[in-house]
């Protein structure tokens, strides 16, 4: 498999990852920090933009996953590409959001 589908579906994951917190957040009434923000990242966006944040985040993370090459959830290697994804953007959030939280 091409190293090109591999960054496809690292970045699908992260961006299926992503989506989590917005929409909950979004769903749940709370303001939560999005790139709309002011500061971006560090400023509270409403919760209806990180509904349609979250949504977007989706959306992509499925093109990647699922329109880029052939995914098959079977294969260790394509799944836990993915997987990854999903990690690394989940300790970087806790890590960036637990800083805008603690203030």
């Amino acid at each position: 498999m091409a190293w090109t589908l591999y960054a496809a579906y690292f970045f699908g994951g992260a961006f299926l990852g992503n989506s989590v917190p917005h929409w909950v957040n979004g769903f749940s009434g709370r303001p939560f920090p999005s790139p709309f923000a002011k500061p971006p990242g560090k400023g509270l966006s409403s919760p209806l933009t990180n509904v349609f944040w979250g949504l977007f985040n989706l959306l992509l993370g499925y093109l990647l996953i699922f329109r880029v090459g052939d995914f098959d959830i079977r294969q260790l290697a394509q799944a836990g590409t993915v997987g990854l994804g999903i990690l690394s953007i989940g300790a970087f959030n806790a890590v960036v959001f637990g800083r805008v939280n603690l203030k």
